[in-house]
């Protein structure tokens, strides 16, 4: 593909995670109006497991697509973001997650016809990415009460609850938490050391959305080459309303009992040693470095979109 602000493609494949919320749904629409809109596909993967995503990103890269349509929502893409970096292909996303924050970043519709049409008539950006040692993120890392708040979330509460097995997940893992050390350290010298002694939740978010439409700061985006960090201390339960109540703005950061700042680069360690998730899975641990690896990605992206351009054109 020659690499312009226009999406071309010689070769695409098509992968859907029908495991994810209306994947097994829209996928053959999806290649039918794909194929209606001139996109080159010559191959379609419906994939059940989503443990085969990664190997079937990798097989149809070394088939020489340069072109992936990827169906999911948020884990999809995170799981398959590893193999992306570094090749030349473009990512084409049809969001059919529950959350679907990377594609409400980037502006991308979330009705499937319309994300096809992203595809066949949008243009190509090159996005940051955020990674932990080897482990590449689109949205957020974080570590503390978000990790607990996903272990109490079971399969069996949210077929109880539907949507209502967040905030009782949430209240459940509250109530027990006990807070933790946390000291931020930045390598490359723009913030001194920050000592957090009760922090109850540290993140790193690379894009501007993360938890279902939640905002990392008023000022984060994917395109910025900076991560946003924040640690949430130990206050008292209405203090912490207050912060659930303004994460949709990002204003949260304000708080007294936030500390916020974007960075390049920042060490975080915890005592006693903590589970960190990335991008809704648990994949590592402290002490941990993160980075921010700029214009990681290439994206389709709507024509009107501002949330990135393409900056790295690439042969």
């Amino acid at each position: 593909m020659v690499m312009t602000d226009k999406v071309t493609a010689t070769r695409a494949a098509l992968v859907v995670n029908t495991g994810s919320r209306t994947g097994a749904k829209v996928f053959e629409s999806a290649r039918e109006r794909l194929r209606a809109l001139g996109i080159p596909l010559v191959e379609a993967f419906p994939l059940s497991d989503p443990g085969t995503l990664p190997a079937t990103v990798v097989r149809v890269l070394d088939d020489g697509c340069d072109l992936l349509v990827l169906g999911g929502g948020d884990g999809t893409v995170s799981s398959v973001v590893d193999q992306l970096v570094d090749r030349p292909a473009v990512l084409g996303l049809l969001p059919m997650g529950t959350a679907n924050d990377f594609a409400r970043t980037l502006g991308i519709p979330g009705d499937v016809d319309a994300a096809c049409e992203t595809i066949a008539r949008g243009k190509v950006v090159d996005v940051d990415l955020g990674v932990a040692d080897d482990n590449y993120f689109v949205n957020v890392a974080s570590l503390g009460l978000s990790v607990a708040v996903s272990h109490a979330v079971t399969p069996g509460l949210k077929r109880r609850l539907g949507a209502l097995a967040y905030p009782v997940a949430t209240l459940r893992a509250y109530r027990g938490y006990r807070p933790f050390r946390a000291r931020l350290e930045f390598p490359g010298g723009d913030h001194d050391p920050i000592d957090v002694d009760e922090a109850m939740q540290v993140a790193v978010g690379n894009g501007r959305y993360y938890g279902g439409g939640n905002v990392m700061s008023p000022d984060a985006g994917i395109d910025d080459h900076a991560l946003d960090v924040y640690a949430i201390a130990r206050g008292r339960f209405r203090d912490h309303l207050s912060i659930v109540s303004s994460f949709r703005t990002g204003t949260f950061v304000h708080h007294e009992l936030v500390t916020h700042m974007a960075t390049r680069e920042v060490v975080i360690r915890t005592d006693p040693p903590h589970p960190i998730n990335i991008d809704g899975e648990v994949v590592t641990a402290t002490p941990e470095v993160f980075r921010v690896v700029r214009n990681g990605l290439h994206v389709a992206v709507p024509q009107d979109s501002t949330a990135a351009q393409l900056d790295t054109p690439q042969p």
